[in-house]
């Protein structure tokens, strides 16, 4: 029998998309839910170890002050060596030096940026597609 009458037990095809709708627009919900504690996760653990990367540069920068006035001493050698003005003078020249060749790579480095011309193009063209 091809054609049996519809029982009033079976859903129709309106109580059937309605279901299904409502069930997606959960499953969507549930899924935005997942995310959002995931990232809560993820933020927390991400702003601890950023906290811990700003505590390991403080204390980097501690150690070479530190360290950059024990090698003045070491050049004073109590005072057999270089007179400690002289020292100090020498490790403040090497910084300078240092800062000065880190700061020539980087303009080199900086002056190699270009614009993103392909990405350009592809978009001035999209633009004028659409004006069509």
């Amino acid at each position: 029998m091809a054609t049996e009458p519809v029982q009033d037990t079976d859903p129709t095809i309106g109580r059937l998309i309605s279901d299904a709708s409502r069930d997606f627009s959960s499953l969507i919900h549930q899924e935005i839910e997942l995310a959002k504690s995931e990232l809560k996760v993820s933020v927390k653990a991400g702003g601890t170890g950023i906290g811990l990367f700003a505590g390991a540069a403080f204390m980097g920068l501690m150690f070479l002050v530190l360290l950059s006035v024990t090698i003045a001493f070491f050049i004073n050698w109590n005072g057999e060596g270089l007179a400690l003005h002289w020292a100090f003078l020498i490790v403040t020249a090497f910084y300078l030096v240092v800062a000065g060749i880190l700061a020539l790579v980087g303009l080199r480095k900086v002056k190699k940026v270009k614009a993103p011309e392909r990405a350009i193009r592809q978009a001035q063209e999209t633009g004028q597609l659409l004006k069509r």
